[in-house]
C-alpha cells in the first residue's frame, strides 16, 4: 500500500500504540480483547473498550477500499502493508468470535546497539565481539528463534556492522529490514518479492548486481531455502533468520522446509560446508530481572570434517535454569576467518567467561567435543 494513502487511514484510538516505540505488535481478537507486544514487558492485555469490532471493521474496509480489494465472506483474508506497518485481518465469517487483526510495526531503525545488548544482558561482551568478528570475516550467519524473539532486529544490528564499502542486497517478501532507509549513504538495494517476481527471479537479478552481502529477512519456504543455498554456494555472504527451537537444528529445519526427496545427507553437508554460524535467540519473562528478556541462548559453528561429514560445534549454550557451557571455535572456522584477515586465537575463550558463569563451568578444552549432525532417522528429529 502506498505510504501516502496509508497515512490517511483513521486508526482512531489505536494510533496511541502506533506512536509508542516500545510497542512492536497490536493484536485484536475475541470481540474486544487488545493485546500488546512490547520490547520491555513482552505480551500483555490492555482494557480499551473504544477499540471494538466496529472500529476494526471500519479499519479493514478502509484498507480494502484504498487497496482496491474485497473483504467479505467470499474474500475473508486481507493483508495490507506500508513501509513501517503490516496489517492482517480475518473476517468474522472465519473468526467466529469476531473480526481478528494483527498490526506489526517494522520501523526503519535499529533498535539494538552495543550498549543496549550488554546492559540488558542480551549477550556477553566476549560473545558479542566474537559474532562481530565473524561478520567482519564474512561468515554466513543464520539467526533462529520463535516469533517475536527479535531475530530480525539482531540481523539488522549485525548488518549495520558490515564495512561501508560492501554492497548489500536485501530480499524480502514482507518489508522488515529497511536498511536502505537506515543507511541512505550506503550501496544498498532493497528487493521485494511478489506474485510476479519470485525469490528465484529476484535472486538471479541479485547476482548480477554484484553484492557482497545478501540479506534474506526470513527463510520460511522451500524457495527461500534454495535461495540461501544458491547464494552461499556462489560465493556470496548471507545474513538471514529462520524459525527453529535451537541453533543446532537450523540445517535440519532448512531441510524440512524443502518438502522434497532430496538426499538429506547431501543437503546437510552442503549447509554445514557453507553456513558457518547459527544463533538461537529467545524472548521470555525473566523472574530474575523482573522484565521481558531477549537473550542469545545458543551459538553453533557448522563445518564439514576431513571425512566430509557434517559436524556441529556448540560454541555457547545456556539453558533456562542458567547453566552455561562455552567451547572455543574449531580450526575450520579460524581458517575460514583468517582468509579475510580475521585472526582468532586458539584459546579465544580460555581466560574469558560469559556473564554469570564461574570459571569451572566453562569447557575451554581446545579439542572440543563435536557431534555428528546426522540422526538415525532425520525426519523423526524434533525440529
Amino acid at each position: 500500500m502506498d505510504d501516502a494513502i496509508f497515512s490517511q487511514l483513521d486508526f482512531g484510538p489505536i494510533d496511541e500504540f502506533l506512536r509508542q516505540d516500545d510497542v512492536t505488535d497490536i493484536s485484536y481478537s475475541n470481540g474486544g480483547q487488545v493485546w500488546l507486544k512490547t520490547l520491555s514487558r513482552g505480551v500483555f492485555k490492555v482494557e480499551r473498550p473504544d477499540i471494538n469490532n466496529a472500529l476494526m471493521e471500519k479499519l479493514a474496509f478502509q484498507c480494502s477500499n484504498v487497496m482496491g480489494k474485497t473483504f467479505n465472506m467470499a474474500h475473508p483474508f486481507l493483508d495490507a502493508e506500508s513501509t513501517e506497518l503490516r496489517l492482517n485481518f480475518v473476517h468474522d465469517s472465519i473468526a467466529t468470535n469476531g473480526i481478528a487483526c494483527l498490526i506489526r510495526k517494522t520501523p526503519a531503525k535499529i533498535r539494538l546497539n552495543r550498549e543496549k545488548l550488554l546492559n540488558e544482558q542480551y549477550v556477553s561482551e566476549d560473545l558479542l565481539d566474537f559474532l562481530l568478528q565473524c561478520v567482519q570475516g564474512h561468515a554466513n550467519i543464520i539467526v533462529s528463534g520463535e516469533t517475536g524473539s527479535g531475530k530480525t532486529e539482531l540481523v539488522k544490528y549485525l548488518a549495520s556492522t558490515t564495512k561501508e564499502d560492501e554492497k548489500i542486497i536485501s530480499i524480502e517478501d514482507t518489508l522488515e529490514l529497511h536498511l536502505d532507509r537506515i543507511f541512505p549513504h550506503r550501496d544498498i538495494v532493497a528487493m521485494k518479492t511478489n506474485n510476479i517476481a519470485s525469490y528465484t527471479d529476484v535472486l538471479v537479478t541479485c547476482m548480477r548486481q554484484n553484492p557482497i552481502w545478501i540479506l534474506l529477512s526470513e527463510v520460511r519456504s522451500a524457495e527461500a531455502v534454495l535461495a540461501v543455498r544458491n547464494s552461499i554456494s556462489s560465493g556470496h555472504h548471507i545474513l538471514s533468520t529462520i524459525h527453529s527451537d535451537k541453533a543446532s537444528s537450523i540445517p535440519m529445519r532448512m531441510y524440512s522446509l524443502l518438502e522434497t526427496n532430496q538426499d538429506v545427507e547431501q543437503f546437510l553437508t552442503t549447509v554445514h560446508r557453507y553456513v558457518q554460524i547459527g544463533v538461537y535467540v529467545k524472548g521470555y519473562m525473566s523472574k530474575e530481572l523482573g522484565r521481558f528478556q531477549r537473550e542469545i541462548m545458543e551459538i553453533c559453528e557448522f563445518y564439514v570434517d576431513e571425512q566430509n561429514n557434517p559436524k556441529t560445534n556448540t560454541i555457547y549454550q545456556k539453558s533456562m535454569d542458567g547453566k552455561m557451557s562455552l567451547n572455543n571455535p574449531t580450526k575450520h572456522l579460524r581458517d575460514y576467518l583468517s582468509i579475510q584477515g580475521i585472526i582468532l586465537p586458539e584459546n579465544i575463550f580460555r581466560t574469558k567467561k560469559p556473564m554469570g558463569v564461574s570459571t569451572g563451568m566453562i569447557n575451554t578444552n581446545l579439542n572440543v567435543n563435536t557431534t555428528p549432525i546426522m540422526p538415525k532417522n532425520p525426519m523423526a528429529q524434533n525440529i
